[in-house]
C-alpha cells in the first residue's frame, strides 16, 4: 500500500501485471536502477555482520498487500544462501501504526513470531478482527495464550519503543513509497510497484545480491 494513497486501487493495478512482470527476468533482462529498483543516496544503517548481506522486507500488519504476500516472503527467507540476512521492519507512515509496530518488537522479544507473526496477518485479513490499539492487541493476545502481563510489560518497554523509532528511521532512510517493500544491504531498494509484482521484486532482489556479493 502506498504512503500517500492507503486505498486499495493501487494495489490493484499492481497485482493485474503480476502474470506478465517476471518474464523480464526470465528472458535474461537484468534489472534496470531508477525502474525496476533504486539506489539509496546515502547508504542505510544495516544489522548484518560483516560478511553478510541484509534484506529487508518493511511491511504493516494491516496492508492487505502485505498479507498476500506474507506466504512468498516467508517461503523465499527459507531458502536464501547462507550469506544473506532477512529480516522484517514494521513501517509507521501515520502515529495510528505505532501499536502494531510494538506488537511485532514485543512477539520478537517473547521468542513469539514463529508462532504467531502469521497468525496476526489472519486475526486482521481473515478473521477481520481490529488490532488497532494497545487494549485490542492485548485482547488478541491473550486469547492465543501468551500471558497478557508480560506481553504488555514488553509492548510498552523502552526496548520496544527504541526499536520502533529506528524501524521508523530506517524506513525514512530507504526512502520507502509503501509496503510491501524489500531493501538489501542498506544501498537498494524496490517494491511491486517499480518492479511490476512483488514475485518479480523477489527476482530483483535476488540480482541484487549478486551484485553486492560480487562486489557492485
Amino acid at each position: 500500500m502506498k504512503r500517500r494513497d492507503f486505498s486499495l486501487a493501487c494495489g490493484a493495478a499492481i497485482a493485474g501485471s503480476a502474470l506478465v512482470a517476471p518474464l523480464a527476468l526470465a528472458q535474461g533482462k537484468p534489472p534496470i536502477a531508477g525502474s525496476d529498483y533504486l539506489v539509496i543516496d546515502k547508504p542505510a544503517a544495516v544489522e548484518a555482520p560483516a560478511g553478510k548481506i541484509e534484506v529487508v522486507e518493511f511491511f504493516w500488519y494491516s496492508c492487505p498487500h502485505c498479507n498476500a504476500f506474507e506466504p512468498s516472503f516467508e517461503a523465499w527467507s527459507k531458502r536464501v544462501p547462507k550469506d544473506v540476512m532477512v529480516r522484517r521492519v514494521p513501517v509507521s507512515f501515520r502515529d495510528d501504526f505505532g501499536p502494531q509496530q510494538r506488537l511485532f518488537y514485543a512477539l520478537e522479544a517473547m521468542g513469539l513470531l514463529d508462532k504467531l507473526h502469521g497468525k496476526v496477518f489472519a486475526a486482521i485479513h481473515l478473521e477481520k478482527q481490529n488490532l488497532s490499539n494497545a487494549s485490542q492487541i492485548a485482547d488478541w493476545i491473550a486469547k492465543q495464550g501468551v500471558d497478557k502481563a508480560k506481553f504488555m510489560e514488553q509492548f510498552n518497554s523502552f526496548s520496544a519503543s527504541t526499536k520502533a523509532s529506528r524501524a521508523t528511521q530506517l524506513q525514512n532512510a530507504y526512502n520507502v513509497e509503501g509496503v510491501p517493500a524489500l531493501g538489501v544491504a542498506g544501498r537498494f531498494y524496490t517494491d511491486g510497484d517499480r518492479a511490476k509484482s512483488m514475485e518479480r521484486a523477489l527476482q530483483v532482489v535476488e540480482f541484487l545480491i549478486s551484485q553486492v556479493r560480487s562486489g557492485h
